[in-house]
């Protein structure tokens, strides 16, 4: 296998993440391919970039048709873990590679879970230092519970000790890898919205945004201190029309409100002009055990309704 085969199968998501997109890429996929139909490349925006699930799909398997590639995330402890892989691949290396020979220093469990504490705090008392932050980030999805990010009102860290064996806490192939991936990738650090001057026409927007949660028990969507609230789904409504009002193309996934209850249409009633298709997904994050399982998600686009417009457009131009 050539280095740049392995380098390419090295890009991938560089933290665990609830919530995180493999499950959903096949179907993610089939929308891209209809939309790279006659077209030679694609612009790629994501205002909610998380674990970069998709991201680093298109970057690996059709990076030869991404032009330019746009992500966006409130969070910036987040965002800044982007820029420092993009910007300072080895300097990260270094940092993470002390963290990891430190974690394994200790064998007992209550001796790494002490350590671990003592990083947690580190990281939430931590200023601007991006790259001792990044590396304290990473350390902490590798070995926090369930790969959870999840902050408190104040914006502090507060996921528990994940008992985990064996944790890779540095993975240098794919930090680099990544690294020369997102070269072609601006990282933005603001409200989703920002992302509409990356409106035009063929511009393909995946929009993940914290899942409006489905029970009182599955909600873990308290990545960012400001939440995501139910006033915000309306807002996110308003940004897809624009994107739709653009010619763009757009493609949301969301959580399904009628898994646990069959009359909750609130997507539904709120997309009903749109695509909406139920995609099946295992929940691996829930409080309750009787909770997790295969349920449903959703993906909503706008493809029916373009593709209308597209047609109309084309035979208007025909019969002029």
């Amino acid at each position: 296998m050539s280095s740049d085969t392995t380098r390419g199968a090295d890009i991938k998501p560089f933290l665990k993440w609830a919530g995180g997109k493999t499950q959903l890429l096949p179907a993610i996929e089939a929308k891209l391919l209809q939309r790279l139909q006659n077209r030679k490349t694609i612009d790629f925006i994501e205002p909610f970039a998380g674990s970069g699930a998709v991201l680093f799909f298109m970057l690996r398997e059709y990076g030869k048709y991404v032009k330019h590639a746009v992500i966006n995330d409130i969070n910036t402890t987040l965002t800044d873990c982007y820029l420092t892989i993009k910007q300072s691949p080895e300097a990260l290396i270094n940092e993470l590679t002390g963290l990891e020979e430190q974690y394994y220093s200790y064998t007992s469990e209550e001796d790494r879970k002490k350590l671990f504490l003592e990083k947690r705090e580190a990281f939430n008392q931590l200023g601007k230092n991006p790259t001792r932050k990044s590396a304290l980030m990473i350390f902490l999805n590798k070995t926090c519970f369930n790969g959870l990010y999840r902050v408190n009102s104040k914006g502090y860290f507060n996921v528990p000790f994940g008992r985990y064996a064996n944790p890779t806490i540095c993975n240098a192939p794919v930090i680099r890898a990544n690294s020369e991936a997102l070269q072609k990738v601006e990282i933005l650090n603001t409200d989703f919205t920002q992302t509409e001057k990356y409106i035009y026409k063929d511009a393909f927007f995946y929009i993940d945004p914290p899942y409006k949660p489905i029970s009182t028990t599955a909600s873990f969507n308290s990545y960012a201190k400001e939440g995501f609230a139910d006033e915000d789904q309306v807002r996110l409504k308003a940004f897809c029309d624009a994107v739709h009002e653009g010619q763009a193309y757009f493609v949301q996934s969301n959580s399904d409100t009628t898994n646990n209850d069959v009359t909750n249409n609130y997507f539904q009633e709120l997309y009903q002009e749109y695509t909406i298709e139920k995609v099946k997904a295992k929940r691996a994050i829930n409080s309750k055990g009787s909770g997790r399982g295969e349920i449903f998600e959703l993906l909503i686009s706008n493809d029916s309704v373009l593709e209308g417009a597209e047609a109309a457009q084309k035979e208007a131009l025909r019969t002029s």
